[in-house]
């Protein structure tokens, strides 16, 4: 694969990749049965403000973004995309969306969000282009403090969980879910997704090892 071929198909999985991550993000909404992390405080940030959870999740990533700032952390194409585009296609998703009332559809809608979301986060993640602001934010301060990305990463989402079930975010089923199956789904799909290397024909799924990565934009 010439190089012009390998940018095209990782700047069409950066941009499918996110705007999916979206789509899921508002299926999982649809279903009401509990979001990841980040989006329980951007629908409690939602609830208190009356702007739509895209606007708020956009909002959040810009600020996230300047925290980045004093981490000395620096942004990728994908890391600035990811703001806009994930917002936008939440909100686009979620007017496009029937309303549902029954459990049984509630239940499928939270199984196809929940894998939905695996395989965004394997295109966008194996597209290279940069980390996602929050995940930023967690590997900034692994390297600010010296302590463990998974320690930062639960200290981060359990102060947003809790923020965001105070404002008024769903929490339930759907999380526990979501927080057991998206790192297996992610990295499933990070295999599938990878992208052939320059030099040898290998592939690659992210600029540092396994260990480092988030799965999450």
């Amino acid at each position: 694969m010439s190089t012009q071929n390998r940018t095209g198909r990782r700047l069409i999985q950066l941009y499918v990749g996110l705007a999916l991550y979206g789509a899921s993000s508002a299926v999982l909404v649809e279903a009401g049965l509990g979001l990841e992390p980040w989006n329980v405080l951007h629908q409690g940030l939602a609830e208190l403000t009356g702007l739509t959870i895209g606007v708020v999740s956009i909002i959040v990533g810009a600020v996230v973004l300047l925290l980045w700032i004093p981490l000395r952390q620096r942004p990728g194409l994908g890391t600035v995309s990811n703001v806009f585009v994930v917002g936008i296609a939440m909100d686009g998703t979620l007017a496009a969306l029937p309303e549902t009332h029954t459990l049984a559809v509630r239940i499928l809608l939270l199984l196809a969000g929940i894998l939905l979301n695996g395989v965004a986060t394997g295109l966008y993640i194996a597209a290279r282009f940069g980390p996602g602001p929050r995940d930023g934010l967690m590997t900034g301060l692994h390297r600010r403090t010296g302590r463990s990305i998974r320690l930062m990463r639960t200290a981060v989402e359990v102060a947003v969980v809790a923020t965001g079930f105070a404002l008024g975010g769903t929490i339930g089923v759907g999380t526990v879910l979501y927080a057991v199956s998206i790192g297996p789904l992610a990295q499933l799909f990070l295999r599938m997704f990878a992208v052939p290397a320059a030099s040898d024909g290998s592939t690659v799924v992210a600029a540092g090892p396994p260990r480092r990565a988030i799965l999450r934009p």
